[in-house]
């Protein structure tokens, strides 16, 4: 799908619309197949193939500060990670402002158990997916491996995460988390949507496995926070892998997790692997 088959969405910002440029131009030449599974174009996934699957499935979840961004953008993950016979997986969900938090959650958990349903037709293993998504859709992902009150409602197994993959996500919400605004998905304050939508809340002994990136040059913020989210699964006795993307800043987080035999598909693919 283009931009122009979605209904309208924010004025990029400087940054988005910087990011928004180059992705284009980095997948230009990348295709897969779309699908929609749900009422609006947003709610909807695409799917690449690996000519040579090894069972291991990924979905990619985009970041845009959850107001902002297309699936399509994660096709930039899928070239390295198809190689590697990873079945990869882009996920659309609905964006703030006009649709705020759980919607965005809900459709990734719903995308979720449609690749469970449906990802044996390319070679995918339903019992081993992944999730993994850049700032916006790093939280996204931490939060579907964490929370544990979608599964069951949508008839799959409490186990159907094998491990998370943030880059760059955003882990804490509220007057501690170091965000200069509060993110305008989180809906009316008096909602206190903070606390669930945060995937600190959520962390717990027995969560699956995670594999926690971030840019050596990203917001402070966002650093502050991995390393923390880290720290405290660790403690908890979760396996956790960290990876610090040399030189990277925020956006150059995404943009390396693109490059097919760079760092982070190498790491990834291991961690994925370790974990079948």
């Amino acid at each position: 799908m283009r931009p122009e088959d979605y209904p309208p969405q924010e004025p990029f910002s400087e940054l988005g619309s910087r990011h928004q440029k180059e992705i284009a131009s980095r997948i230009a030449d990348i295709e897969g197949e779309n699908f929609i599974i749900g009422e609006n174009p947003y709610q909807s996934v695409v799917v690449y193939p690996a000519d040579q699957p090894s069972g291991v499935v990924i979905g990619l979840m985009h970041g845009g500060g959850w107001t902002n961004g297309y699936k399509e953008w994660m096709a930039l993950m899928a070239p390295g990670l198809n190689a590697r016979g990873v079945t990869v997986v882009s996920i659309g969900y609905r964006l703030a402002p006009q649709h705020v938090y759980p919607a965005c959650f809900d459709d990734c958990a719903d995308a979720v158990a449609w690749m469970y349903k449906s990802i044996a037709k390319w070679g995918g293993d339903p019992d081993r997916i992944y999730v993994c998504g850049h700032s916006a859709g790093g939280h996204l992902a931490a939060l579907l491996a964490l929370k544990t009150d979608w599964q069951g409602e949508r008839d799959l197994p409490a186990t159907v995460i094998k491990g998370a993959l943030p880059i760059s996500g955003t882990f804490q919400f509220g007057p501690e988390s170091g965000l200069s605004m509060r993110p305008r998905f989180l809906g009316d304050p008096a909602d206190n949507a903070e606390v669930d939508a945060s995937p600190q809340t959520h962390l717990r002994a027995d969560a699956p496995p995670f594999h926690v990136s971030y840019g050596t040059k990203d917001f402070p913020h966002l650093i502050k926070q991995s390393e923390k989210f880290a720290t405290d699964l660790e403690k908890l006795g979760v396996t956790v892998e960290t990876l610090a993307l040399n030189e990277c800043d925020h956006l150059g987080a995404s943009y390396a997790a693109g490059e097919q035999d760079g760092q982070w598909v190498k790491s990834a693919v291991k961690f994925m692997n370790s974990g079948t």
